[in-house]
């Protein structure tokens, strides 16, 4: 059966975090400082961390986020950073690290520690001076509403965009959002109903609501997206789908892992890779769950820089074992990371351990594609080329494994 969406719809905003103005910079300075000595991966990159720009006098907030940015980027390492609560990454973050900071969460979001914040379920970056909106989750209201990766973000409710505040207390409110789909063209209005988004649960009912199945030719050819994989949900899912769900019947795959942020359990190529057999558990009123699922027909697997963490892993795997990549080389953030809670609520990001993959270090380097394709998000308007690449390439080993049948018969 598929995932049904699970988001809490409530007609409040979570509690935000306490404001970096309400604390002395001095004592966050500190922590990051003694953080990092204690648990940084790398004693001798730590010894050269250098927190004295964290206290110089009067810096505004702004002026302090940024100097911590840049002392933490200086580090040099991926999974490390420091995060406010003034953006999406802040909340995502929280509830994938949950259980590494759960003494603080029931504070900071009374009275369970339940992670979430107000949104609409779409991601914008500034490019060339412009935003655009780069990630619709398949599981929330603006996909519903029909926003598209590529589009223009102009304005929402005639202010300009701000990821967080610009929907924080709308819980259950619609808001209107201008965008300009094409580069010519005039800027349209869509309307998005704001929820109260749980994230791990946006991202495995993304995954869910994703799946699909493209005709191309006489072939059926399944598509999902792995938004992220840090839950053990995400892994049944992927199981049951594959195993005895809407995928069970394709002809090939394409798994799309252009993620968020990443995860995957060390093992997870084994669903397509391993030669053990898979098995079914069904209980009594006819319901079935897939255990030990192994795909066993074709698979294409679109990346990019998006693809990070332990699905970089998972795509190392993939094309070791010759299965074909398409798009742009990964991200090149593969050390193992852990979340602390600093004295302003802000949240700080470690890498802790280093990762060695095969013999190989995927740090800073990434994992490069079998098939390099390109993708300008901006003004895309549906035109997902790595997408269309990636369909086009499994659909040629499907002709080709077909031609090889016929020729034997």
């Amino acid at each position: 059966m598929p995932l049904r969406r699970i988001l809490l719809v409530v007609l409040m905003a979570w509690p935000l975090a306490g404001h970096a103005d309400e604390v002395d910079h001095g004592k966050v300075a500190d922590r990051i400082e003694q953080l990092i000595e204690k648990n940084f991966y790398d004693p001798k990159r730590a010894e050269a961390f250098d927190a004295a720009p964290l206290r110089a006098q009067n810096l505004s907030p702004a002026e302090f986020d940024e100097a911590a940015a840049d002392a933490l980027a200086g580090l040099g390492v991926s999974h490390t950073g420091r995060y406010t609560f003034d953006r999406i990454d802040y909340f995502e973050l929280l509830d994938i690290f949950r259980f590494a900071v759960r003494n603080d969460l029931r504070r900071i979001f009374p009275p369970r520690g339940t992670v979430g914040y107000a949104g609409i379920g779409m991601r914008v970056a500034e490019i060339d001076g412009r935003r655009f909106v780069t990630d619709v989750y398949h599981g929330g209201s603006a996909a519903r509403a029909g926003v598209r990766e590529g589009d223009e973000m102009l304005a929402v409710d005639s202010e300009p965009y701000r990821e967080i505040a610009s929907f924080e207390k709308k819980v259950g409110k619609t808001v209107t959002l201008t965008l300009r789909r094409e580069e010519s063209a005039e800027p349209i209005e869509v309307s998005v109903k704001v929820e109260a988004i749980r994230p791990n649960e946006l991202f495995t009912a993304s995954i869910s609501e994703s799946i699909r199945t493209i005709e191309s030719g006489k072939f059926k050819i399944g598509y999902m997206r792995i938004w992220s994989f840090t839950s053990a949900e995400t892994r049944q899912l992927i199981s049951d789908e594959l195993g005895a769900g809407r995928l069970a019947g394709a002809d090939a795959l394409v798994l799309d892992l252009r993620s968020r942020w990443g995860g995957a359990p060390l093992d997870a190529a084994e669903v397509f890779v391993g030669r053990t057999p898979p098995t079914e558990l069904k209980k009594r009123d006819g319901t079935v769950a897939s255990g030990n699922t192994r795909w066993r027909k074709p698979v294409v697997a679109i990346i990019d820089e998006g693809t990070r963490s332990g699905l970089e892993v998972f795509a190392y795997a993939l094309k070791i074992n010759d299965i074909p990549l398409v798009g742009t080389t990964t991200a090149g953030a593969v050390l193992a990371g852990t979340a602390y809670m600093l004295p302003d609520d802000s949240l700080l990001i470690l890498a802790v351990q280093d990762v060695v993959t095969d013999g190989k270090r995927i740090e800073g380097e990434g994992v490069a594609p079998t098939r390099e394709v390109e993708r300008d998000i901006r003004f895309e308007n549906g035109n997902d080329l790595q997408l269309a690449a990636a369909v086009e390439m499994v659909r040629e080993r499907l002709e080709s494994a077909s031609n090889v049948d016929n020729a034997a018969e």
